[in-house]
């Protein structure tokens, strides 16, 4: 029986298959959450792979995640998109669910811009808000550094006071203006393991604790994005809002609508905040 491999070398494996398709490192990773995946359709593509083609990707179980890694440019800058993320609830451990940061954090890409949908808790906000994420609240109960630590890929304990990149920040609020998007706001991000929903005494535990809109994931790449020293920027997109003193049902099909609906106005932001960039 062939020995099996650590992550470390499943890591290695993986960088070295994309370094012998790359003529030049995209200067940006861009990841595409729930709904968002059309995104590509406003890059300029010089080749995809899917991921079953990279050394040991996990695979995307969600309908609504494609599972391609897409090599072009947009607004004149080099970009490489996840199409489509892996989940905790998935199965997965949260250091698999990052498996492509990391692999990318190698290749040289210096900058991340992640995207997810959310459910809104902060009760200024509404469906088709597009939050700034400036921290976040990591409530998986896993974490993907947990184990041994890799010095060459980052230090045992990262600082967290400052995840999110303030220039990035500053570039996204000054795109968002270019734009006249009005519906565009700073707030906290919250991740739960999932998959169920959260319940009224959840959801009124979690606006208690700060946070402003809860998903499902982005959490664990952001964490070894910083582990790798890259630039962060994360971009959520409210797809619904509740009160938890009047909880309505929340339909799945209706996130990934929702999302997709507001999809034109983050590929616009997207595109400016690289023009800017």
């Amino acid at each position: 029986m062939p020995e099996q491999l650590n992550y470390q070398e499943k890591v290695e494996e993986a960088v070295a298959a994309l370094s012998s398709r790359l003529d030049s490192v995209p200067q940006v990773c861009i990841q595409l959450g729930t709904g968002l995946g059309s995104l590509v359709e406003s890059l300029d593509v010089e080749f995809s792979i899917p991921y079953e083609k990279i050394p040991h990707f996990p695979s995307s179980t969600v309908e609504s995640h494609a599972g391609n890694l897409v090599f072009g440019s947009i607004s004149g800058k080099q970009v490489v998109i996840l199409q489509g993320r892996f989940h905790f609830y998935e199965g997965y451990e949260a250091k698999e669910v990052a498996f492509p940061i990391r692999v990318l954090s190698l290749l040289g890409v210096k900058t991340v811009i992640v995207t997810n949908a959310s459910g809104g808790l902060n009760k200024e906000y509404s469906p088709g808000t597009i939050m700034l994420v400036a921290d976040h609240i990591n409530l998986l109960g896993e974490n993907p550094l947990r184990g041994p630590n890799v010095d060459a890929w980052g230090p045992r304990f990262p600082d967290m006071s400052e995840v999110y990149d303030p220039f990035l920040l500053d570039l996204a609020q000054k795109a968002s203006l270019n734009l006249n998007f009005e519906n565009v706001r700073q707030g906290v991000y919250v991740c739960i393991p999932g998959p169920s929903l959260e319940t009224p005494a959840e959801t009124q535990f979690l606006q208690s604790i700060g946070a402003d809109a809860v998903g499902m994931s982005s959490v664990p790449e952001v964490i070894v994005a910083k582990h790798g020293g890259m630039q962060i920027l994360a971009l959520s997109v409210v797809a619904n809002c509740n009160d938890p003193n009047d909880m309505q049902p929340i339909l799945l099909e209706e996130i990934v609508q929702a999302a997709q609906a507001a999809e034109p106005k983050l590929a616009a932001l997207i595109a400016e905040i690289l023009q800017l960039l």
